[in-house]
């Protein structure tokens, strides 16, 4: 089970924690005999892995919750009936909390199944 995360983090801590996220990938698959000109392309910036990190956590929060806020739920935006809409208001909870991630939750948002 993964460890709990301390909510509040500044950015700095996030991008902190993404790079020996990704430091820690790239060191498993290269023992593992992955050849890291393969894989490297691959594996998203820190930004993004920040972002992934803070999705995860907005997972974990949503869970415990059992149930998004019925203020965001009627909200135009909330994505609300729509096949990836959970994803999007995650996605976009993340980009205005923290302005400067914005670029890496847009290429996620791109990056999502049903996407043309």
């Amino acid at each position: 089970m993964a460890e709990p995360r301390r909510t509040g983090r500044s950015l700095e801590v996030l991008r902190a924690e993404a790079a020996e996220e990704i430091s820690m990938i790239v060191e498993h698959r290269s023992r593992a005999g992955e050849d890291p000109w393969e894989f490297m392309p691959t594996l998203p910036t820190v930004d993004e892995q920040v972002v992934l990190i803070l999705r995860a956590d907005a997972v974990e929060l949503d869970a415990a919750i059992g149930q998004r806020s019925a203020h965001w739920a009627g909200h135009p935006a909330s994505g609300q009936r729509t096949e990836l809409g959970e994803e999007y208001h995650r996605l976009r909870r993340i980009a205005l909390q923290h302005p400067e991630l914005t670029p890496a939750v847009w290429k996620l948002m791109g990056s999502l199944p049903g996407r043309d």
